[in-house]
């Protein structure tokens, strides 16, 4: 039995996010579909993560196990036939037994996608949460500054969350701006469900001077977050990377 690890980069627009779902079409029940039929046999995939609908993958990490013989660079190949545009195999690799996305996963690395313009960019509405208002983005970083090291995210989980400790360590949090464009990079070894989400529209309420960085600071001590009305939107997100080493320290 081959245990094989994919990288896979998908646009979430159209789907329902990645975990496989009955009746609504998702990242997962397209890829095994496609699997499928290259292995020659039933393929069940596991995901590093579940990403939600509209959330983006620009390296979204699926092993599967399988008696197929088929090589991996000629999965890649094979793969872009069968699946749509939206999905794309990246990378195929044979791992060791036991090898595992999720369970074998030390990091992973998000990024949201915020445009500051007067003006909706039409071609960007599915991929970057879209803002009027100028940013203080010094502020914003000074805020974002405070992930950084091990704390109770208990402030920044929705409800629904089927995580077990709220413990998390954060290892690098800031922004980035390019003219309009602000990104927004976190890493870390673990994340509640929408913690990133509420971190950014949390983040952005201190941009907008809403709130002031000592606000974020306390909400973070106090493990709760009374102005979090919902999390930012989903098409801002995108699951960038998954490490399966030791976060690399600068």
């Amino acid at each position: 039995m081959r245990t094989i690890k994919l990288v896979v980069a998908y646009d979430g627009s159209a789907y329902h996010g990645f975990q496989k779902q009955k009746n609504v079409q998702t990242v997962q029940n397209v890829l095994e579909e496609a699997l499928t039929m290259l292995c020659g046999e039933p393929v069940v995939t596991a995901g590093s993560g579940r990403t939600d609908a509209g959330v983006h993958a620009l390296a979204q990490t699926v092993t599967f196990t399988t008696n197929g013989r088929i090589p991996c660079a000629n999965l890649v190949r094979a793969a872009a036939s069968l699946l749509p545009e939206d999905i794309v195999v990246v990378s195929a690799e044979e791992m060791t037994e036991g090898f595992h996305a999720r369970f074998s996963a030390q990091w992973k690395t998000y990024h949201y996608k915020l445009l500051v313009n007067e003006h909706v960019n039409p071609f960007m509405v599915r991929y970057a949460w879209q803002l009027r208002q100028q940013l203080e983005v010094k502020a914003m970083n000074e805020a974002a500054e405070l992930l950084l090291g091990t704390h109770d995210f208990s402030a920044f989980r929705s409800s629904g969350s089927v995580d077990t400790s709220p413990i998390k360590t954060i290892y690098a949090a800031k922004w980035q701006q390019q003219g309009e464009e602000l990104l927004f990079l976190i890493s870390g070894d673990g994340f509640l469900y929408h913690m990133v989400r509420n971190i950014v529209w949390s983040l952005v309420q201190v941009g907008m001077g809403k709130r002031t960085v000592q606000d974020f600071a306390a909400e973070l001590t106090a493990q709760r977050c009374e102005f979090l009305n919902e999390p930012a939107p989903a098409q801002g997100l995108y699951l960038a990377e998954v490490g399966y080493q030791e976060y690399p320290q600068l």
